[in-house]
């Protein structure tokens, strides 16, 4: 099951990741040692460093809040669509009633 890890604290594990960066031989190791003191998966400190890397423009991508925006978009997108369906049936239902008047 994913947790959730407040914002201070994520800023405060990347701040070690960092300054463990020089003393381990790679990033992986310096997840892995940062990982076990915090008890954090190495692989969830990758993502967060990776992520930061790209939020600062140190790494291509698409950054948090362009992502964010996009599922944003996304969901109200479909929730158009779906009024959109509701809409034409309505007008394909009322339409079709005998006895209303047609207007053009």
């Amino acid at each position: 099951m994913a947790r959730k890890y407040d914002r201070e604290f994520r800023e405060r594990a990347l701040r070690m990741l960092t300054e463990a960066l020089p003393e381990q031989t790679s990033l992986h190791s310096a997840s892995k040692h940062v990982g076990g003191l915090l008890g954090v998966s190495p692989d969830t400190f990758r993502i967060w460093y990776r992520h930061t890397q790209t939020d600062t423009g140190m790494r291509p991508g698409i950054t948090t809040d362009v992502a964010a925006e996009n599922r944003r978009l996304r969901r109200e997108n479909a929730e158009l669509k779906k009024a959109n369906e509701v809409l034409k049936a309505a007008s394909i239902f009322f339409a079709k009633e005998p006895g209303q008047p047609r207007t053009k």
